[in-house]
């Protein structure tokens, strides 16, 4: 991008470029590929001390994207006129006080369009960095839309190159920002992706190649990163960033901007600006090609390497090692450690070296090695302990088994059947029968499936029918359109609960950013015995979450707009009791996983506790988004509740097309309710009628609720 700043201005930052900031002394700047790429990832995301929220993007853009010929306005990503024909949607400038989402008005860009992110970015971590957050005109800022970055030439708009919306499944035109703006985009895709990795793929927001790359990183933002030079505008906007001082600031620098040259160490592509000077030389010369390769400490998945110096007329600055022709990475030092081998198998190691000017050697004479054989056994595991008893599962835990190579996967019995394998050190035992006492036996395997001996057989019995949780625990989770967010908790017991040192934490985008459980939202009041409490999101525009809500938490930026209700689906929430985590929906430093976007998650009918790990198969139903019919009642509160000193008959059972209700106190009813073994609700009524038409139902079991002055009571029947 160029732009012309005041003189004094453009002599300070001439000054600063000419060396290297003082930001990276703790960076290995000779290190090329990859291993460079891992070491800036580490930089920037260590320095990302101030977490930025949706809204502070204002402020922090009215101090880092002003315009340097006028102090009173922001320059605007994608503009190029200067305001004089009647077309605002191309102007360069704004007034700085301008912003909002009226016509003439400036908005905030998320250059990575949130909706392409995997998953979507949302308004927080990603979606709040400000590193990739410019203004742009309203209108303009909605004709780019989610449309992918496309190469032409001129000024931006749409391109000639169609594509299939990943997001609608539509054809669209691609999105050229403009000439003066194309290296700003490159180098913030970058950014994106060192510091948020596979969330913020340059492939999912640009149409190129990335064949040469050696990883997503495409050809299309290495030749604008080359094409379009840094400007000072640019600079002043990573300046700003670096230096918490400043009230908007982040603390980390985008290193793309500081020196372009570095995505060309990265990923190759045309060479960009050195802005340092420390890679630009007249040096030619290659290295000697490296000696004497010597292969020690052989195991069955590693071996150590090394080698004699290279010689060069200015320096050797790092060398590539190779294993079996493929690069496994790039080092400084004479020797290295490679890792993640199978075992009994031979392997090819060479090296070349590397200069600063980048000139490399030819790779050296390869030496051949043989991993040893791996027949040794895991050790057994040990301390098994069982948890989260319901009527038909529990959890089996255990220390991890030790091996020479690696544990690979445990294998669990359940009465000396096999009954699953996993890699973790916890399993869930499911589709069991009540009251039942099982016998649990572990062993672990490795990757040559040398197998352990069997753990101590450790006995597991599944609650009773009749028994109810000691605690309460999460009954649905709604991650619905927009705002329609929402939790359900229910109370099991036979007695009120009071709420008190009960809470509700998330963890955002699975600790992806290094996040913990954040944004307590506190509990009060009591939930009745053998009922529900609806938690939603201010914002929510469903009418039946409005209707079942006992607790509304305001969308304000003071809750950090609805925080914790308003998590998506990679975000686990937890429910604590005096700080203790007691249930839990996602898994807590689970990364990115989408267990639950656009979904609503309902507990399965058989879960009567809480449990601490989340288990999504065993313990959930899934539904489509929005769906929110079930949403103030569960069907854990509806097979445990004693009929038989209600005053309530319910006859025939079995049944075939009547169910007759006999109320022998004559309570006041305001509402029946049927519902599926799953918990659907299938039939609703506030008549009082004693005659029920259940004909039209499947076979199967169903549990009627009958809502009266005197409390909820709920019983079985089974339709034939």
């Amino acid at each position: 991008m160029n732009i012309r700043f005041t003189f004094l201005l453009f002599i300070a930052f001439s000054l600063q470029i000419l060396s290297q900031q003082a930001y990276y002394n703790d960076v290995n700047l000779n290190l090329t590929g990859l291993t460079l790429k891992e070491e800036l990832a580490v930089k920037i995301i260590n320095t990302h001390t101030r977490t930025l929220f949706y809204d502070q993007i204002w402020n922090a853009s009215k101090a880092t994207d002003v315009n340097p010929s006028n102090p009173a306005q922001v320059l605007l990503m994608y503009g190029w006129e200067n305001g004089t024909d009647n077309d605002v949607t191309n102007d360069r400038s704004r007034g700085i006080n301008a912003n909002g989402s009226a016509t003439g008005t400036w908005n905030r860009e998320h250059v990575y369009s949130r909706s392409l992110g995997t998953p979507n970015l949302g308004e927080s971590g990603p979606g709040a960095d400000a590193h990739h957050l410019r203004p742009t005109d309203v209108q303009r800022n909605s004709s780019r839309g989610n449309r992918k970055f496309s190469n032409a030439t001129g000024n931006s708009g749409a391109t000639s190159e169609i594509y299939t919306d990943p997001i609608d499944g539509t054809n669209s035109a691609g999105w050229y920002p403009g000439d003066e703006w194309k290296g700003d985009v490159a180098r913030m895709v970058m950014y994106m992706y060192l510091r948020y990795g596979n969330r913020c793929l340059p492939s999912n927001i640009g149409l190129g190649n990335n064949a040469n790359t050696g990883d997503d990183m495409i050809d299309l933002f290495l030749k604008w990163n080359a094409e379009d030079p840094v400007s000072d505008f640019e600079r002043q906007r990573n300046t700003y960033h670096e230096n918490t001082n400043n009230p908007e600031a982040q603390g980390n620098r985008n290193p793309f901007i500081d020196n372009p040259r570095l995505a060309t160490r990265i990923w190759g592509g045309p060479e960009a600006e050195d802005t340092w000077g420390i890679y630009t030389s007249s040096d030619v010369e290659i290295p000697s090609v490296p000696t004497n390769l010597t292969a020690t400490n052989i195991t069955t998945f590693s071996v150590d390497l090394s080698w004699s110096p290279s010689t060069d007329n200015v320096a050797v600055t790092s060398y590539d090692v190779f294993v079996n022709g493929n690069l496994y990475k790039n080092t400084t030092t004479t020797h290295l450690t490679i890792d993640g081998l199978n075992s009994d198998t031979e392997y090819s190691l060479s090296v070349l070296a590397k200069d600063i000017a980048n000139n490399s050697s030819a790779q050296s004479t390869a030496i051949n090695i043989k991993t040893l054989i791996d027949d040794q056994a895991p050790t057994t595991p040990t301390n098994i302990v069982i948890s989260n008893q319901t009527t038909t599962s529990f959890v089996v835990t255990w220390d991890a088994s030790t091996d020479n190579t690696a544990v690979t996967a445990y294998d669990i019995f359940v009465n000396t059947v096999l009954n699953g394998t996993t890699s973790e050190t916890s399993f869930t035992v499911s589709n069991l029968t009540a009251s039942t006492t099982y016998s649990v036996q572990i062993r672990a395997k490795d990757a040559k499936n040398n197998i352990s001996n069997f753990s101590t057989a450790v006995d597991a019995t599944t609650a009773d029918i009749n028994q109810v949780s000691s605690e309460l625990f999460f009954s649905e989770y709604v991650e619905g359109s927009s705002n329609n967010k929402a939790l359900e908790i229910v109370n099991n017991t036979d007695a009120d609960i009071d709420l008190t040192g009960f809470s509700i934490k998330r963890q955002k985008d699975g600790g992806v950013d290094g996040d913990v459980w954040e944004n307590e939202l506190q509990l009060s009041g009591t939930i009745l015995k053998k009922d529900v409490y609806v938690i939603i999101n201010g914002s929510a525009s469903l009418q039946k979450l409005k209707d079942e809500a006992d607790f509304v938490q305001p969308n304000a930026s003071e809750t950090n707009f609805g925080a914790p209700i308003n998590f998506n689906g990679n975000d686990p929430v937890g429910l604590f009791k005096n700080g203790v985590l007691v249930d839990i929906i996602g898994t807590y430093n689970g990364g990115s996983a989408n267990f639950a976007i656009n979904k609503t998650l309902r507990r399965k009918s058989g879960v009567s506790k809480p449990n601490s790990t989340f288990n999504l198969v065993n313990e959930w139903d899934e539904f489509p988004q929005d769906s929110v019919d079930d949403i103030g009642t569960h069907s854990s509160i509806l097979n445990v509740q004693s009929f038989e000193k209600s005053g309530f008959i319910v006859y025939p059972n079995p049944v075939t097309s009547k169910l007759f209700i006999k109320n022998t106190f004559e309570y006041e009813i305001s509402e029946i309710s049927i519902f599926n073994a799953i918990g659907i609700k299938v039939f609703e009524s506030n008549q009082t009628s004693k005659d029920l038409d259940v004909q039209y139902l499947s076979k199967g079991i169903y549990f009627i609720k009958i809502s009266t002055e005197k409390g909820i009571f709920a019983t079985k029947f089974v339709k034939e």
